[in-house]
């Protein structure tokens, strides 16, 4: 029986290369779905075969360390959204930024960055969003790498400038007027990705807080073996980031077994990133019609005639009354501090 991905992910088999595989096993895969989640022995192939590595991290960290051969272009997150809507930069600057780079949706590229990061998974749905057929995620990333005994490299690579003209991949992702007209249509069901704080309407990220009417909540956390792991960290709980792997497929299943992979699955978060890693795992579950929704909820809560359930607005007054007694705090403590280093210089 030929594994998932996802299998593979976990560790729970090993893949062949498809250059390396035999004929039979060549054609079998042509019949299967192309699966997105990778683990360290298909990194090493990809990368033997040419295959573009992406290290979507920023540079300082790419400088530091990175997989041998990766290439990069600063920080994602920040590179290729705009600030203030948090949505794609104009396709002309992402032209002229993964040209300058090398980066050509056409060809097979890994993406790669920190263990569990959503950015990862961005990264491989921006490929998808411009039209390309062949982009994998390593969702382990340079955690897995170095875990695994693999060198690192500290010299930049820097691939050969292309001259793009890109063009958008329409069942990709959505915005706002489509979902809008998703929520009328039967045979339609949307996810919201968010925590449960955000989804409730507690955790306000928008000029309202709650979530869109019929969308179901399960906070892309929870596809890991431990969604814990972030905050054990912090506290030192914990010392290695095993628990941001991915649960094993069938827990994965059980938890999205309540979603039909036969309908169209919309899927949201605050602006998109956290809704591409789970996009990506329904994708690979079989999922037939997964769109992400770009704007996600800033867009939606930022939308007042979109219906929204547990809907709470932002109170500015209350912030503003906050960042005030915050700034005299502030310039408290610099007064105080001021008068300390005086008495110290005086002795």
């Amino acid at each position: 029986m030929k594994p998932t991905l996802l299998a593979i992910a976990l560790g729970l088999t090993c893949l062949t290369a498809p250059a390396l595989a035999a004929p039979q096993e060549q054609a079998a895969a042509a019949a299967v779905p192309m699966q997105r989640i990778v683990d360290t022995a298909f990194m090493q192939e990809a990368g033997k075969r040419g295959a573009i590595i992406w290290d979507t991290r920023s540079a300082a960290d790419y400088n530091k360390g990175h997989i041998p051969g990766a290439v990069n272009i600063g920080d994602i997150g920040k590179v290729l959204r705009n600030d203030n809507t948090e949505d794609y930069i104009e396709l002309a600057k992402m032209e002229k930024l993964l040209g300058d780079g090398g980066i050509d949706p056409s060809k097979e590229i890994v993406v790669y960055g920190d263990k569990g990061n959503p950015f990862v998974y961005f990264g491989a749905v921006t490929i998808e969003y411009l039209n390309g057929k062949n982009a994998k995620v390593y969702h382990g990333g340079i955690d897995d790498w170095k875990a695994a005994g693999q060198a690192l490299a500290t010299e930049p690579t820097k691939l050969a400038a292309i001259p793009l003209k890109l063009t958008v991949n329409p069942n990709v992702t959505v915005d706002t007027q489509y979902v809008l007209k998703a929520e009328k249509r039967k045979g339609v069901q949307i996810v919201d990705v968010r925590t449960t704080g955000e989804y409730s309407g507690e955790d306000i990220r928008a000029i309202r807080g709650g979530h869109i009417p019929s969308a179901v909540n399960i906070p892309y956390e929870q596809n890991w073996a431990d969604p814990d792991t972030p905050a054990k960290l912090a506290k030192k709980q914990v010392q290695t980031k095993d628990g941001l792997g991915l649960k094993p497929v069938e827990k994965i299943k059980e938890l999205y077994a309540k979603l039909d992979p036969s309908k169209e699955t919309i899927v949201y978060c605050q602006s998109g990133v956290r809704a591409s890693e789970t996009a990506t795992v329904l994708k690979d579950l079989g999922f037939k019609k997964v769109k992400v929704y770009d704007s996600s909820w800033l867009g939606y809560g930022n939308t007042l005639d979109a219906p929204a359930d547990n809907a709470q607005y932002f109170n500015v007054g209350a912030l503003n009354g906050r960042l005030g007694a915050m700034q005299k705090r502030i310039e408290t403590l610099e007064k105080q501090l001021a008068e300390t280093t005086k008495v110290a210089a005086a002795k």
